[in-house]
């Protein structure tokens, strides 16, 4: 790939990336519309809004393992295909069971086609430039996560062509069609390694632990959390270890597991998401409750609201391409400092207005733009190319997972403090948001502290890599005399 063709492909990979994180928010603000004109029950609403993020979670390793077995080019392409087709299924749903299958199946065609784009630019782009791809990377998800507010929020009160809820569905199409034709053009043609046989039950078996906690989480406070949710979770623990074992036993054998075992023996890319997945319970906490603020304690549209995280949008974006040039270590604990700071902001003063929340957000989404690539970077550095798209699977799963771990738990403490506040509506949000600010400080700092770490296991890996070939060198010229 020539040096010229590094932006145009970059563009197409991040369209996939974008169209992801949109639709993971967007039905948000779509919501009471699915009620309105398809009359969704609750329990349906959850599953419009959470199966989408199940299947998107649950099938992500299993779709960078799938890239790494048949060519991350060809799973891109299929997988853009398919999403596209998913996206046109949910515009034409005509009931509540037929949008749940169409998101289902949306989420699962997104895990086909995400980890082929950080699976592409760790195998496909020089190191000299994986830190600018990885910073337009973090752009993408951090505006496509604000545009499915903002421009969902459009949408739907443009109710362009008389489509309504439906056009937030259907913009893929058009998009997937022109991102398709210039992926089979623009991307590399790269043959995988000899192929073997993919681990389906070893996927089976990641999918169902996955789903045996996830599923707890997306719908047990909306149900009061059942006894249920709570056999679930404990249940995915047995089925997770099984399938350890069963990954470990297949890989003993010669066979090709569906996670990559030797990952974990590479300490930068554990350390690294390890402080992902802390980052994502804070984000996905925080960008939660904050709407929950802005609605239901200062009044503000589902538009509006999206609109009031626009500037941390804009902040997040610029800090995420300007912080490419900034050293990791440096942009990471400044990213961590100006998080602390923004939050601190909005901590001490949530009841003085929309302009302060503004501001406080603003400030936030410089230190995420900061932060957030340079921990994507940190997990993939030692990544080898071979192993890019279920490194890169396992890293997204990771984040999924956190970020709704991180909206089921501090949003419960959210709830809680609201409902037993005893003040008025917009007080009682506002005390709830600094109770769950405070939370999400303590998770930043650990989040600091595990990227530290992250940062010294690669170091440390280099430096044992750099004295490792050095022996090899003595000994290869020793032998050579």
């Amino acid at each position: 790939m020539t040096e010229r063709r590094y932006g145009p492909v970059l563009v197409v990979l991040l369209s996939a990336w974008f169209m992801a994180q949109f639709d993971f928010f967007v039905v948000n603000v779509a919501a009471p519309s699915f009620q309105r004109q398809l009359h969704a029950t609750p329990a349906a609403l959850e599953l419009i809004v959470g199966g989408y993020a199940f299947t998107y979670a649950a099938g992500m390793i299993t779709g960078g393992r799938l890239g790494d077995l048949y060519g991350h080019r060809r799973l891109f392409l299929i997988g853009m295909a398919a999403f596209a087709v998913a996206s046109l299924l949910c515009g034409l749903a005509a009931d509540p069971l037929q949008l749940v299958i169409a998101r289902l199946a949306q989420g699962l065609t997104g895990a086909l086609m995400v980890p082929q784009v950080l699976a592409i630019i760790t195998a496909g782009f020089p190191a000299e430039r994986r830190g600018w791809a990885i910073g337009w990377y973090g752009t993408a998800g951090g505006v496509g996560s604000i545009a499915g507010q903002v421009l969902g929020g459009f949408l739907l009160d443009a109710n362009v062509a008389g489509l309504g809820w439906r056009a937030i569905f259907l913009l893929n199409v058009p998009i997937g069609i022109v991102a398709m034709a210039l992926a089979a053009r623009l991307l590399p043609r790269v043959e995988p390694p000899a192929r073997v046989r993919l681990d389906l039950l070893g996927s089976a078996g990641l999918a169902l632990a996955l789903g045996l906690v996830l599923v707890p989480l997306a719908l047990g406070r909306e149900e009061g959390w059942p006894v249920w949710t709570w056999l679930a979770t404990a249940a995915a623990l047995p089925v997770g270890l099984a399938t350890l074992w069963w990954q470990r036993s297949l890989h003993d054998r010669g066979g090709q597991p569906v996670l990559e075992l030797a990952l974990f023996r590479v300490r930068s890319f554990v350390a690294g998401v390890g402080s992902s997945g802390a980052f994502m319970v804070y984000f996905g906490s925080f960008m939660f409750t904050l709407t929950l603020l802005l609605q239901g304690g200062l009044g503000l549209t589902a538009f509006q609201a999206g609109l009031a995280f626009a500037p941390m949008g804009v902040t997040f974006s610029v800090a995420s391409v300007l912080g490419a040039r900034i050293p990791g270590r440096v942009a990471i604990v400044t990213g961590g400092l100006t998080i602390l700071c923004g939050l601190t902001i909005l901590l001490l003063g949530p009841r003085n207005g929309l302009a302060w929340v503004v501001i406080a957000v603003s400030i936030v989404g410089l230190g995420n733009g900061l932060t957030l690539p340079r921990l994507i970077g940190a997990s993939l550095v030692d990544v080898r190319p071979a192993q890019a798209g279920v490194g890169s699977g396992m890293l997204t799963t990771t984040q999924q997972f956190a970020s709704a771990a991180g909206v089921a738990v501090i949003g419960t403490v959210f709830f809680t403090v609201q409902s037993e506040s005893g003040y008025q509506v917009a007080m009682g949000y506002a005390a709830a948001l600094q109770m769950a600010l405070i939370l999400a400080v303590v998770v930043v700092q650990g989040t600091q502290m595990s990227s530290a770490i992250s940062r010294l296991c690669s170091l440390k890996s280099r430096s044992g890599e750099t004295a490792r070939s050095s022996a090899r060198s003595r000994r290869s010229k020793s032998s050579a005399r």
